[in-house]
């Protein structure tokens, strides 16, 4: 099997601590100043994001949920370089009644099971030692 090419973001400054992430498909995100998201912020969006995809491929194939929200917080320390700790992402999902919601509702469970331990690639490359190459051009 041929390696996927890797994906990458383009990061270009807007002005005092914001920025603009541009993908390869041209989408534009701000990140910083005072309309984007804190770099801290978007990687617990990707986590949620990562996780609430897995998750809802694998319920709404039975029901369309009535409401799906996904929620993920963290806490920033400073002990041992800056990171997060505690960090939760918590599924708050509802489908309808009868046999199709049911079946939707049993699945719930092994889905975000199966997004945590193997298919969510933001969260399992934050819990592995994933090594981060920084290079100047």
């Amino acid at each position: 099997m041929e390696p996927k090419p890797p994906t990458t973001v383009h990061l270009s400054r807007r002005g005092p601590s914001s920025y603009e992430a541009t993908n390869a498909r041209g989408v534009r995100l701000p990140i910083g100043g005072e309309d984007g998201f804190s770099p801290v912020e978007l990687l617990l969006a990707a986590v949620a994001g990562c996780s609430a995809v897995d998750v809802d491929v694998m319920t709404s194939r039975r029901a369309e949920p009535e409401s799906f929200a996904v929620t993920a917080s963290g806490r920033k320390v400073r002990e041992g370089g800056n990171h997060l700790e505690d960090v939760e992402v918590v599924f708050r999902l509802r489908f309808p009644e009868g046999d199709a919601g049911d079946q939707a509702r049993a699945r719930i469970a092994p889905a975000v099971r199966a997004s945590a331990e193997r298919d969510c690639t933001v969260s399992r490359t934050v819990e592995l030692p994933t090594p981060v190459t920084f290079t100047i051009d």
